[in-house]
């Protein structure tokens, strides 16, 4: 995990880990939804980032990289970056409890949307008709996810549904504004350094919702380590990667998520994704994918890819 990752020409092999970081993640999130209804969300996110750093700070330390990860010139950089990935994980997580594993992760799609936004607003980055075309036909793909929602009156205080579907369109926000911070401290950070003090800072922040948190049973604090574990595991899984193709090539497997979402949902929660969800993710990934190949032919690399964001929790 170093700051500018000497690319292996290996792409096969680059995308193998891609698509196996994605089922990781999956299984998660699935980990996230069969709890939600008895620990908060605060002890959720804890034990994300608690557990997490086990196999990251295994793998660092084997490597011989803990001093060089360390070594940061940005604390306050880190400590942005961890905020609205708190928010944007809280959020996600919070939605899943009220939206079906595959609605809550189609909505989230439009995250790279937002970022190509924010990249414009925040970043100065050029952004012409080609790309704002694809942002606008993508967040018709998210109308269309949301149209059940819409018909009734979109009321958030008595539908459960309405409420996890704004709570994930935040949560994508969120989710880009963190990209936005982490392509700022790409620029001078090694990754293992930014994925570090993600988790450590993540912690510190979430450990301040101790007040909420409950007793959990022997099962449920089984479900929190494997939560923790599975998603530090799925951060390792996703540089080594990057290791062996660009981001660029990499990226498009991201939406591989919705074959296990959708199968994870129907297997484990009976949950089969509506006609709207169907149509709209597929508008969503396909301006998502579209996104990703015209920054390719323009030369943009999304340093934010290589440690997570904007689409990892």
């Amino acid at each position: 995990m170093t700051a500018r990752v000497t690319v292996a020409s290996n792409p096969a092999v680059g995308v193998m880990w891609k698509i196996v970081s994605v089922v990781v993640f999956t299984m998660m999130l699935t980990m996230v939804k069969l709890v939600g209804d008895r620990i908060p969300v605060g002890q959720m996110l804890f034990a994300r980032n608690f557990f997490g750093l086990i196999p990251v700070l295994i793998v660092i330390v084997w490597t011989g990289h803990l001093h060089d990860a360390l070594e940061t010139k940005s604390i306050t950089g880190h400590v942005k970056r961890a905020a609205a990935g708190m928010f944007a994980m809280g959020l996600w997580f919070a939605a899943l409890d009220h939206l079906p594993l595959p609605e809550a992760t189609a909505i989230v799609y439009a995250a790279p949307l937002m970022m190509v936004m924010m990249a414009a607003l925040l970043l100065g980055e050029t952004v012409r008709i080609y790309r704002w075309s694809a942002v606008g036909i993508g967040f018709v793909g998210v109308v269309v996810i949301m149209i059940p929602q819409i018909r009734a009156g979109f009321d958030i205080t008595h539908d459960a549904k309405a409420l996890g579907a704004l709570l994930a369109l935040i949560a994508a926000v969120f989710m880009a504004m963190a990209s936005v911070f982490v392509r700022q401290l790409a620029r001078t950070e090694a990754t293992s350094t930014i994925v570090l003090y993600f988790l450590l800072a993540g912690t510190g922040m979430t450990l301040l919702t101790l007040p909420t948190w409950v007793v959990p049973s022997w099962l449920d604090l089984l479900g929190l380590v494997a939560i923790g574990v599975s998603g530090g595991v799925g951060q390792l899984l996703l540089t080594q990667a990057y290791q062996h193709a660009e981001a660029s090539l990499i990226a498009p497997f991201e939406y591989t998520s919705i074959i296990w979402v959708v199968l994870f949902g129907y297997v484990i929660f009976g949950e089969v994704p509506s006609i709207y969800v169907v149509v709209g993710a597929a508008i969503v990934i396909s301006s998502g994918i579209f996104v990703i190949f015209r920054e390719r032919q323009l030369g943009l690399q999304r340093e934010e890819r290589k440690v997570g964001a904007p689409l990892r929790p």
